[in-house]
């Protein structure tokens, strides 16, 4: 079997251990404020994650840049010019353009490299629930699986990722064309926190909203409980937006109420938080459906 190499994007929010540990490639994604501009890599070489999220929580914009299809290429070449195939896993079509600009790259490179396969997968998901499908797709090649036996099982089974969020600041919603002006000043004045979901077509939406930060993160367990199958053969992941007591609460409760085998905790990196804001949690697993 030819090998291959297993590329996704830092908006998987993996943390650098487990990306050495996958053996996958991580392509950084652009965030910056006005004048500044970093890459976003899981080892946050370039800013500092505290640094990141006290300069959102102090009111300074932070903007994202897709992926171009130059960048594609830059990383995509090397690997077939090694004689590997390549299985790209990627950032939700709905939240971003970067699969697209992956799928140019493949066509461009494909006419140059014709014996080799460049297979590219639209995940439909985010931070770590993207993460998730790349860790699964990676502990499947390490048993020996193919490039199209792993391609297919991300296909089955990427609409059965649950990927359940809730925010702690409102007026990232408000920006990000998601809530209105008013709803997130009366919803800020009552203590609302909103809960939201990846649907089956990539988009981040509200769902329902709970007053206060603790009802939030019970109801994130609730939908897990709901939703969730076999909890205790699976590895659920938790992201966090410089929010680690709320992230551990939660942990604990997963545990405690659905034994789980394992909870793998990361942060929420600068690009997805630069749309969630400061105190976003974010819980994932696999279930019944979305």
């Amino acid at each position: 079997m030819k090998n291959y190499v297993i590329v996704t994007e830092s908006t998987t929010d993996l943390p650098q251990d487990l990306v050495n540990e996958l053996g996958i490639t991580i392509i950084p994604m652009i965030f910056g404020f006005e004048n500044e501009s970093y890459l976003n890599y899981p080892d946050n070489r370039e800013m500092d994650i505290h640094k990141f999220y006290e300069r959102i929580k102090g009111g300074e914009k932070s903007t994202t840049a897709l992926i171009n299809s130059k960048t594609f290429e830059e990383y995509f070449e090397p690997i077939l010019k090694s004689g590997d195939d390549i299985l790209y896993i990627g950032f939700s079509s709905g939240l971003s353009g970067t699969y697209s600009s992956s799928l140019i790259a493949a066509e461009e490179l494909k006419q140059k490299y014709p014996d080799s396969k460049i297979i590219c997968i639209d995940t439909l998901a985010a931070s770590m629930g993207e993460g998730l499908l790349v860790y699964h797709a990676a502990k499947l090649k390490q048993q020996g699986q193919s490039i199209e036996e792993v391609s297919q099982w991300i296909t089955d089974n990427r609409l059965k990722l649950c990927q359940w969020f809730t925010v702690d600041d409102l007026n990232h919603l408000k920006r990000g064309g998601r809530i209105s002006a008013m709803t997130a000043t009366i919803g800020s004045a009552l203590n609302v926190k909103p809960i939201l979901h990846v649907d089956n077509e990539g988009h981040l939406i509200p769902v329902h909203n709970v007053r206060g930060r603790k009802k939030s993160i019970n109801a994130l367990l609730e939908h897990m409980e709901e939703l969730c199958i076999n909890p205790e053969e699976q590895t659920v992941f938790i992201s966090h937006a410089d929010s680690p007591e709320d992230m551990e609460h939660l942990a604990n409760l997963v545990k405690e109420k659905l034994n789980v085998k394992e909870v793998i905790l990361s942060f929420i990196g600068p690009v997805i938080g630069s749309h969630t804001g400061q105190g976003a949690i974010a819980l994932f697993f696999i279930g019944k459906e979305r």
